[in-house]
């Protein structure tokens, strides 16, 4: 993509939606990134306007990366619809139901092949999500039809208020290692938790 945001935006954009979320303006679930500015950054460039994004419930700055015009996505986040973007006229999708982007992903990308498209799919999901058997499955199936998708691990060391690696007894994740075919695997550390911005919200 060109043109794309910078560090500091990305930052200032989540900065208003958890003052918003904090000051009670979104009656819904919010899931914020902090820490991995950067990294996005470096795979948005990789990412064409023809390509396809999955996102878990955690997608505003996908969104943004993509294209989707900050105005209207704060609107639709303070409609309460953060876990759920989808816009199909940027080719972006998210869901909120845990690994339900990842078979829709793997499905686009046989798609794409079987059309002969140019196309490329991106999936993102957490870390505890890359150590499911629906991750297992779809990544083992892509590697093997050689499908054009790349599963993006974002790995904040945490699912909901659990570490994952100590929920497996694992020493690192399974597919953190460099070199496995159609993953790019990262580590950041956000300051907001799981869901929400930090204070406790009555409405």
């Amino acid at each position: 993509m060109n043109d794309l945001l910078s560090r500091e935006k990305l930052i200032a954009f989540e900065t208003d939606i958890a003052d918003c979320f904090n000051a009670a303006m979104i009656k819904a679930p919010v899931h914020l990134y902090h820490g991995n500015e950067l990294q996005m950054i470096r795979i948005f460039k990789r990412v064409q306007p023809a390509d396809w994004v999955f996102c878990s419930w955690r997608s505003h700055y996908q969104c943004l990366l993509k294209g989707v015009p900050g105005d209207q996505l704060k609107q639709d986040i303070l409609d309460g619809r953060s876990i759920s973007l989808c816009y199909p006229e940027y080719n972006i999708f998210s869901s909120a139901i845990v690994g339900g982007n990842i078979p829709i992903a793997t499905g686009m990308a046989l798609d794409i092949k079987r059309k002969g498209g140019v196309s490329h799919v991106w999936c993102f999901v957490g870390d505890m999500t890359s150590e499911t058997g629906t991750f297992y499955e779809n990544h083992k199936y892509a590697v093997l039809h050689d499908l054009p998708v790349t599963y993006i691990i974002e790995d904040n060391g945490k699912s909901v208020c659990t570490e994952t690696l100590r929920v497996w007894n694992l020493e690192k994740l399974t597919y953190s290692k460099k070199g496995v075919k159609k993953i790019i695997c990262y580590k950041y550390k956000t300051r907001y938790p799981h869901a929400g911005a930090g204070k406790r919200i009555q409405f």
